[in-house]
């Protein structure tokens, strides 16, 4: 298996810990989880659980452009070392990112966002290289 498919099972991975910690959140503040209504229960999160449950959701909606990014580079012949520094750079960013998204460290976070972005375009620009 490549870099980039490994990067990409670990960055899927890496989706389900912020809702790990949102369910922790849950269960801390003293009630159960909710599975018929699980998202109007995150909803009403705040502080350390809000934060979880918010970057649980950035992580599902940014997964689809880096899986697609990851198979464009690798079906068009990308060069594979370039392709595994972005991939990687991609998945150390989000590592980085949940952690200042739960410590609430904004400007880390969005500045982490940013480069984990623009790995995730490199990988595209790798098609036409």
């Amino acid at each position: 298996m490549t870099t980039p498919f490994v990067c990409l099972l670990v960055a899927f991975l890496l989706i389900w810990i912020p809702h790990a910690a949102a369910v922790v959140a849950i269960q801390r503040s003293g009630v159960t989880y909710d599975n018929k209504h699980p998202r109007k229960q995150k909803a009403t999160l705040e502080g350390f659980g809000a934060r979880a449950s918010a970057c649980h959701q950035n992580h599902l909606e940014g997964f689809p452009l880096f899986a697609a990014a990851v198979f464009v580079a690798h079906l068009a012949g990308g060069d594979a070392r370039r392709a595994a520094v972005l991939a990687s750079t991609y998945v150390v960013a989000r590592v980085i990112y949940t952690i200042a998204y739960l410590a609430n460290a904004d400007y880390l976070r969005s500045a982490v966002w940013t480069i984990g972005l623009l790995a995730t375009f490199g990988l595209f620009v790798l098609a036409w290289l």
